[in-house]
């Protein structure tokens, strides 16, 4: 193709169409309070779980790890087919009551790169080249340079829904689903997906939509006074804080709590993690439980900026309504038992007096 007609092709891109997967998520939190949000990412060709990572810019391997719930050990050149679905955590902030990625991921122009190349293909319909021009502040969608550096800027939201705080998740829509499918698997409404994604008509779903999906996080003991005060944590995901001396996962299956225990990650020196209480004969260390149906456990609540780990004590019932019963028969045999003893005593004291 000659230079000329290259540049008209490239011109031609301030015309086109914006695609629908375009998405714009309502978020008006202050610009202070950002979040953790996920989206979806599927690559178009095969690839590398760490080249995701480098390519949305996300800080920690394991931070991806986690999201997909993925082992510790897995290794960074896990092999991810193309199509294949993986979550990718990212900084959420609100700006003019929209939400976007917090200035990252940056992409750097490489040769033959033009901005729709790079907003369809690479980020695979995420964003779209207007939203990337936008926010760089590119008047010409043709004119980038090799070596410039362009913010992604993802869809996302910190807001509540329905006065509870969630993890805001990109969604891709697949082809042939619908907006009731989407909700039964995540466990929302349908009313609440048409809410906040401004949708009047359920049947306008499409397929490659980037849908906001509000996923319930877990309850904790996080102080507000924690510097991870803020902290949420999905279903079937799991994070580091504290300095990557505290790992707190999240499953459904453990009743929607946190359950947070030292990590293993952290090759520096980690504060204690203990419960200290009069009342136990001996210390709790986090994540740790006393046994039986009443159960003690040793939670985290935070961490302060001099690392030191805060936690609390918390105690809940494990017990089923059977264990109740069999302890409340328990209960009323023991009492039967020590009421036989003591008419015996007695009786034979009274035998005793008469015999006298």
């Amino acid at each position: 193709m000659s230079t000329l007609a290259l540049l008209l092709a490239l011109s031609l891109l301030s015309f086109l169409p914006t695609p629908t997967s375009s998405a714009t998520f309502n978020c008006s939190v202050p610009a202070s309070n950002t979040c953790r949000s996920l989206i979806t990412y599927i690559p178009p060709n095969s690839t590398t779980l760490n080249s995701i990572k480098t390519l949305f810019n996300v800080t920690h391997f394991r931070t991806l790890l986690g999201a997909n719930s993925f082992p510790i050990a897995t290794d960074p050149a896990l092999p991810v087919s193309a199509g294949q679905k993986v979550l990718v955590p990212f900084t959420c902030v609100c700006r003019n009551g929209t939400g976007v990625s917090n200035k990252r991921p940056q992409y750097i122009v490489k040769s033959g790169d033009d901005l729709d190349h790079i907003a369809t293909v690479l980020f695979s319909r995420l964003v779209t080249y207007q939203e990337i021009a936008a926010v760089n502040k590119i008047s010409d969608p043709s004119l980038i340079r090799i070596g410039q550096k362009l913010w992604i800027p993802l869809p996302c939201s910190c807001d509540e829904v329905d006065g509870e705080r969630v993890v805001h998740y990109g969604h891709v829509v697949a082809n042939g689903s619908s907006v009731e499918a989407i909700a039964t698997e995540y466990g929302t409404t349908q009313e609440t997906l048409l809410r906040i994604n401004g949708i009047s008509d359920p049947k306008t779903l499409e397929a490659n939509q980037v849908l906001d999906v509000p996923l319930k996080a877990c309850s904790s003991s996080i102080s507000n006074e924690s510097s991870d005060a803020r902290l949420l944590v999905s279903n079937n995901t799991y994070v580091f804080t504290a300095n990557d001396c505290v790992k707190c996962q999240c499953s459904s299956a453990n009743n929607w709590t946190l359950q947070c225990e030292p990590s293993t990650v952290n090759s520096t020196v980690c504060p204690a993690m203990q419960c200290d209480d009069s009342s136990l004969n001996s210390q709790l260390l986090l994540g740790n439980s006393t046994s039986g149906c009443n159960q003690t456990t040793c939670a985290y609540a935070g961490y302060t900026n001099q690392t030191k780990i805060l936690t609390t004590l918390v105690t809940h019932s494990t017990c089923t309504a059977s264990d109740n019963k069999n302890n409340a028969s328990k209960m009323s045999l023991q009492g039967s038992s020590w009421n036989f003893l003591f008419m015996a005593i007695h009786l034979v004291l009274l035998f005793l007096h008469v015999l006298q």
